[in-house]
């Protein structure tokens, strides 16, 4: 084993017992250069961090606590350790993703519970000090067709490159863009509604400025476009080369080291889709599936060549090697038990 720099430690968001897990807390691991992951323990005991996000300059983390309606922030002790920051932060139902603003601004959290969207902005020494829920701009109870009423349902955030901030609505089947307004919180900008039924989960962007979503329900991928400050919907494709089965919902979508390729989670069958990159980033076009390594790919995480997928409930990360060519995967190299991961996040 390399004694490692600190540089190549990964933070493990989990499900505890509250949330009908088996961790402890938040993980630590390192990621080897040959691709294996090594266990080093639970950085901190936490209940239910899903999810992740680590401050762009100081060794802080941020954990949304789902089971406990609370955003709480770590400090970093050594080179695998967590320490609680300040006091947590009452968020919403089910906050189930926080990211941080690339500026220090801000944290925000989405809560698939009641669908809130919260900011709370950050002090020089990254603690989170004013809270401000997000003016929704639709009412969040609203139906959206006749005689079906839905429950809002904000899942994750997106910092886009020209500083705004997008969400997704997985029950309004809606993506949120919004403006920052230091002292007052997000302020509406415009939205962009995909088909009915869809739900649109987790997002990410390409160096174009396009921004790929995939949607948890539908199992496909879309494609939106700035034009003008307004995104509007370019293209709208299956996530896997086979289809969806019943059951199947979709999970994670990243980019490849290159950014070539596109890579979408699936639960229920249990694979990860390889998707080509086409049209000067208009299109994603499934080239093949193949499988996950585990059960339920909650999230999946491409460093370099290596991909790693995070199965909550088989308890395990398994690494791939990419081709850099094809973008197609070998087979599982290595295979890390650990309890009921969630999220994958780099400590740096």
């Amino acid at each position: 084993m390399t004694s490692g720099t600190g540089d190549d430690i990964l933070w493990i968001g989990t499900y505890t017992p509250d949330g009908g897990g088996r961790a402890e807390g938040i993980g630590a691991v390192r990621a080897h250069q040959d691709g294996r992951l090594e266990w080093l323990g639970t950085a901190t005991k936490a209940q239910s961090p899903s999810f992740l996000a680590v401050h762009p300059t100081l060794p802080v983390v941020y954990a949304a606590a789902e089971q406990r309606r609370k955003v709480q922030a770590y400090r970093r002790t050594g080179e695998s350790g967590l320490e609680p920051f300040g006091e947590p932060q009452q968020a919403g139902d089910a906050t189930c993703h926080v990211a941080v603003d690339p500026g220090a601004r801000f944290l925000a959290a989405t809560c698939w519970g009641d669908g809130q969207v919260l900011l709370y902005e950050l002090d020089a020494d990254g603690g989170m000090t004013g809270r401000f829920p997000a003016a929704p701009s639709v009412d969040p109870h609203a139906g959206l067709a006749p005689g079906e009423p839905r429950q809002s349902r904000a899942h994750a955030s997106l910092m886009l490159q020209d500083g705004r901030i997008m969400t997704t609505d997985l029950g309004h089947d809606t993506l949120r863009i919004w403006n920052y307004e230091p002292g007052a919180g997000l302020v509406a900008d415009h939205e962009v509604v995909l088909p009915y039924g869809s739900g649109p989960r987790h997002m990410v962007e390409h160096p174009n400025g396009n921004v790929f979503v995939l949607s948890e329900y539908s199992v496909e991928v879309f494609v939106v476009r700035p034009e003008a400050g307004t995104y509007e919907l370019v293209f709208r494709g299956p996530a896997t080369a086979g289809g969806s089965q019943d059951g199947d919902s979709a999970a994670e979508i990243c980019l490849g080291p290159h950014h070539g390729f596109a890579y979408a989670g699936v639960r229920g069958s249990n694979i990860i889709s390889v998707l080509e990159v086409a049209a000067d980033g208009t299109e994603l076009i499934p080239v093949k599936d193949f499988n996950s390594g585990g059960n339920w790919p909650r999230h999946h995480l491409v460093r370099g060549n290596w991909l790693h997928v995070a199965h909550e409930r088989s308890d395990n990360i398994a690494t791939f090697a990419l081709d850099p060519a094809t973008g197609l995967p070998g087979p599982v190299l290595h295979n890390l038990r650990t309890p009921s991961p969630t999220a994958l996040i780099p400590a740096t």
